[in-house]
């Protein structure tokens, strides 16, 4: 496998804080006329300016930019970091002839569309070892961070986050279309992403030792060349002190942004408690949560989920409530419950971006041009 400027760092940096937050969203860039993707990010990226502490740095495909926040501490500090660099974004994007999307998929482009893959060494090695699977993979996700110190705890909470992956992947499905098709999916990014084989719900592990050697055993038979490449929908980050969830499909708005954010962090919060008491752990078998995984990329909200610690289908609803109904302490405590149910009470009334994607398209008679333009207003709705 070809090398990359990543480094093998380590999870261990003692600068770190309990609970706090950064968020990481990928875009497409799209043009204003066509809604075709442009391969533009260089000359986006060479006119954007990041606000303070934040980021913005260039993606896998020549047609995608990335942001990534502060270190943020409450949901304020989070919402000014994204409609930050949302703003700076959609008018570097403007200043070319082009418009910033917030969805996971663009609803007609192919592959082969995107502008190609960033000349950088880590993606053009990417490409070399992975080849048309590389080339396809035109997706956005929003990964988030959150502060988790102590390396063992990390393992911990993401032992027991992982039946909790599905509800989070069905809340934020934003990528209904898939190359002038409707995928029949509410998140396709989640199937073209979970095809590869470094990616999707990682195995129950015993502590942070067995972590480390897996990582080690997996670099020695050039399954990954960093720490990085393990492209699981949650892990601890190779880079900060935080535990990563990137199972979500990049949002459409800054509200939703903001209210996954604050549903994530809490619970990690409330498995921080757990791991950090002790409490027992039954873990599910990895064969039902891919299964869980599928389900939800399938359909969203609009269905049944699985509802893991049930072991039974439920309602989506049903399935999301008790998500809530455990991190709701942590979120009144925090003052941040009346925004987030507000949120989520929008989800359930309008759809998930999937779904409103899908409502656009309807409304001009199968035009998808109209779900890139639903999508590209609301993207940068509340930012200036």
């Amino acid at each position: 496998m070809p090398p990359t400027s990543e480094p093998f760092a380590v999870f261990d940096d003692p600068a770190g804080e309990d609970f706090s937050v950064g968020v990481e969203e990928e875009f497409f860039l799209v043009d204003a006329e066509t809604r075709q993707l442009r391969g533009d990010a260089a000359d986006v990226l060479e006119r954007a300016t990041a606000p303070a502490g934040s980021a913005i740095e260039a993606e896998l495909k020549q047609s995608q930019v990335e942001s990534g926040t502060a270190v943020c501490h409450d949901l304020a500090d989070v919402r000014a970091s994204i409609v930050g660099l949302r703003r700076a974004l959609g008018q570097a994007a403007e200043d070319v002839g082009a418009r910033l999307l917030a969805s996971a998929t663009h609803p007609f482009a192919r592959w082969n569309d995107d502008g190609g893959i960033t000349d950088e060494v880590a993606y053009v090695g990417l490409h070399h070892t992975y080849g048309l699977l590389t080339d396809e993979q035109s997706v956005s996700g929003c990964h988030i961070h959150v502060g988790v110190r102590d390396p063992e705890l990390a393992i911990g909470i993401m032992n027991r986050v992982r039946g909790w992956l599905p509800v989070l992947v069905a809340l934020s499905a934003n990528s209904p279309y898939w190359m002038g098709r409707d995928s029949r999916y509410a998140s396709y990014r989640t199937e073209v992403f979970h095809r590869w084989p470094m990616a999707g719900i990682p195995e129950h592990l015993p502590d942070r030792a067995a972590f480390d050697r897996l990582v080690d055993h997996l670099h020695a038979v050039e399954a990954i060349d960093a720490p990085g490449r393990l492209y699981w929908d949650v892990r601890p980050s190779a880079r900060y002190p935080t535990l990563e969830f990137r199972a979500a499909d990049v949002l459409m708005t800054v509200d939703e942004v903001v209210a996954t954010a604050a549903i994530v962090r809490a619970l990690v919060e409330v498995l921080h408690a757990q791991a950090e008491a002790g409490a027992p752990l039954d873990p599910p078998r990895t064969e039902v949560l891919r299964s869980a995984l599928w389900r939800a990329a399938r359909y969203g909200l609009a269905d049944q989920l699985v509802d893991v610690q049930a072991m039974a289908l439920r309602p989506a609803g049903d399935v999301l409530d008790s998500l809530l109904g455990l991190v709701r302490p942590v979120l009144e405590d925090r003052g941040e419950w009346a925004d987030v149910s507000a949120t989520v009470a929008f989800v359930r009334r309008e759809g998930t971006g999937a779904e409103r994607q899908r409502r656009a398209v309807a409304a001009a008679d199968g035009d998808l041009s109209a779900a890139v333009d639903r999508v590209a207003v609301a993207t940068l709705a509340g930012t200036t």
